[in-house]
């Protein structure tokens, strides 16, 4: 059943399979890195248990976060096995949700706190695909019970974000039957064990770790199976040497470069921990707005995102908005001739956001906050801080360049159940204009296109 796959694909199969096969009811925990190969055992599991009981009518129960598009990508897995085995006239599909292999069934059902799945039982196995983002009290009022009849082997796959998800609560649990009986229930295989039998694995997470960081949250969960911390500073020492430059600061565009703004407007409406919407106004009282030119790689290298190099910011607190539009578009247009423009147009931004790209055109991209768009803009921030390509000006003594540094010494984050992340400087702390002036930059260099003429060599 298990002879196609990697070896530790096999170890994970014939742990589970001895359970299922001895009536054992373990509860196992497997984390394999991204794209290494959890689902493609899932499905061969699925299969070989539907095709040795497909005399009688046994259910496995299999739930994800959501439907569309995890479950459908499942239960399309599964067919697409059931289609090229030796068994392949025994399968059927039921009321969407159901796949047959004779008289026994895989049942798919959505963990969504909202679906209705009460009423189910699992005999042979019961699955819970992306662990982490399951809530655990639907998946212990709703789910679990439906194995209680049947001591059913449960299986709960993922990868790690913090403590307190279901996956981690579950495979410390795990850990300490293991302590107690020797039987192995956590299963853990990072992206080193998969790039040992895949090279092409290796090349891409490789890549992968170049653009994001080592350090980025995403990298750290998904690849090297490491938890991150519920809270904390948004930067290390480390990514602050990192962003630290030495490059001067400068007072106009060069030739042949290409610019790109950030703004941050004062007034803005901000997020806090919980993801809702409030307004600071009282406590926001300046605009700023940041300045960076954009170095290219070589063409023969696709992958790689530019280099953003700060090279001047402009702080105006207490000004009135029709005082302060003027100067924005003709510092925009006539110094610095920007390529790309992000500004802020939450709440009060929304008209100022509008005026810029009335007055300006195209290159003004309007950028509305809210908890799953800031939490973007966070980790391109981290992606482009870790991986080098983020630098400050060096230092001048300026106002400006101590208020930048005191905000990035000061931010925090946030890393939500949901992997949404939310940054911020406490109040008490100060402001984070420069904090979110500097990401919407980030966030400029990501979808600014440098227009480039077919079969010309750039300048830049």
């Amino acid at each position: 059943m298990l002879n196609n796959l990697r070896p530790y694909q096999r170890e994970v199969g014939q742990a589970i399979l001895s359970s299922v096969h001895n009536k054992q009811g373990l509860t196992f925990c497997v984390e394999i890195a991204r794209q290494g190969g959890k689902n493609e055992l899932s499905a061969q599991l699925e299969l070989g248990l539907l095709t040795a009981h497909m005399e009688y009518p046994y259910n496995i129960i299999k739930c994800a976060p959501t439907f569309k598009p995890q479950l459908e990508l499942s239960m399309t897995r599964l067919k697409d096995y059931i289609d090229k085995s030796r068994y392949r006239l025994f399968g059927s599909t039921e009321l969407s949700y159901i796949v047959r292999m004779g008289s026994a069934r895989a049942i798919f059902l959505s963990a969504d706190s909202s679906a209705a799945v009460v009423g189910h039982t699992a005999h042979l196995l019961l699955e819970v695909d992306e662990a982490q983002d399951v809530d655990k009290d639907k998946y212990r009022k709703e789910f679990r019970p439906m194995g209680a009849t049947t001591n059913v082997t449960t299986v709960l796959y993922g990868t790690p974000w913090d403590d307190l998800t279901l996956l981690e609560e579950t495979k410390q649990s795990c850990y300490e039957l293991e302590r107690k009986d020797g039987i192995k229930r956590v299963f853990s295989y990072d992206w080193h064990e998969i790039a040992g039998y895949i090279p092409e694995y290796r090349a891409f997470v490789e890549a992968e770790r170049a653009e994001l960081g080592a350090n980025h949250p995403l990298f750290l969960t998904q690849y090297c199976l490491q938890m991150v911390n519920g809270k904390g500073r948004l930067f290390s020492t480390l990514q602050r040497e990192q962003l630290q430059g030495t490059h001067p600061r400068m007072k106009h565009r060069q030739p042949k470069k290409s610019y790109i703004a950030g703004i941050d407007l004062a007034g803005e409406s901000e997020i806090d921990e919980s993801g809702m919407l409030i307004s600071e106004n009282s406590g926001r009282d300046s605009t700023v707005m940041t300045i960076a030119e954009l170095d290219y790689p070589p063409r023969t290298d696709p992958r790689k995102l530019s280099d953003i190099r700060i090279v001047e910011q402009y702080r105006w607190t207490g000004q009135k908005h029709t005082v302060l539009v003027p100067q924005m578009i003709d510092t925009l247009q006539h110094v610095w001739d920007c390529d790309k423009i992000v500004v802020d147009a939450t709440g009060v931004g929304q008209p100022v956001a509008s005026f810029l790209k009335q007055a300006i055109g195209s290159p003004v991209v309007p950028f509305t906050f809210t908890a799953q768009s800031k939490s973007q803009l966070g980790y391109g921030l981290l992606a482009a801080v870790d991986s080098g390509r983020l630098k400050m000006y060096a230092s001048d003594g300026s106002a400006e360049y101590q208020a930048f540094w005191h905000e990035m010494e000061t931010a925090r984050k946030v890393n939500r159940p949901d992997r949404t992340l939310n940054f911020f400087v406490n109040p008490s702390d100060g402001h984070d204009d420069f904090l979110m002036s500097l990401a919407l930059l980030v966030h400029a260099s990501e979808i600014f296109v440098p227009r480039i003429a077919y079969g010309s060599t750039p300048e830049f």
